[in-house]
């Protein structure tokens, strides 16, 4: 695995909404590195990523309320564990839990194991919330996928909540777990 600086030479093969992300952040003007690699489905197959990436990796996770009408997309550090109890309290919303594969298809375009912040980008109704843990922020870089779980990005915090999030309309919440 190679760190290489932004999009590929090629988008032959890849999926529209992975060259979207691409053409999102060259449109922004946003420096990033890209990583390809095999699929990695868990947080523990990325691993060997991370250590060449060189960033926060996140755990995001797809949360809805028990009536399915409130959707949630959390950022948090992949090491760190939560009670959705907890969180639930915090956002003064019914007990959150994870959401089904199909919510995350229809509002992101995403599909398991390749949930990534860049995915609200397809979140054109603003159906989904963005809740990002304060320890993601700590970090000078962030790393996501571009919707898609072969390959992996290193982005400047700062330019996400700079320049990313809000071109992509969504307010982010500060949560502590």
């Amino acid at each position: 695995m190679e760190l290489v600086q932004g999009r590929p030479e090629s988008c032959a093969g890849r999926l529209e909404k992975e060259i979207r992300c691409y053409d999102l952040l060259d449109s922004l003007g946003v420096s990033y590195q890209r990583i390809d690699h095999e699929a990695a489905m868990t947080m523990e197959a990325c691993a060997a990523v991370d250590e060449v990436l060189d960033a926060t990796i996140c755990k995001n996770l797809l949360l809805c309320n028990r009536q399915c009408t409130d959707f949630y997309l959390l950022l948090t550090v992949g090491d760190k564990h939560f009670k959705t109890s907890v969180l639930s309290k915090e956002i003064g919303s019914s007990r959150l839990s994870f959401a089904a594969p199909e919510y995350m298809e229809r509002y992101l375009d995403i599909t398991p194991g390749s949930l990534s912040v860049l995915g609200l980008m397809n979140d054109h109704g603003h159906q989904v919330r963005l809740l990002i843990d304060e320890d993601v922020l700590k970090g000078e870089y962030f790393g996501c996928h571009p919707c898609i779980n072969t390959s992996s990005l290193r982005l400047k915090t700062r330019d996400l909540m700079g320049k990313i999030i809000p071109a992509m309309g969504h307010e982010p919440r500060l949560v502590t777990l």
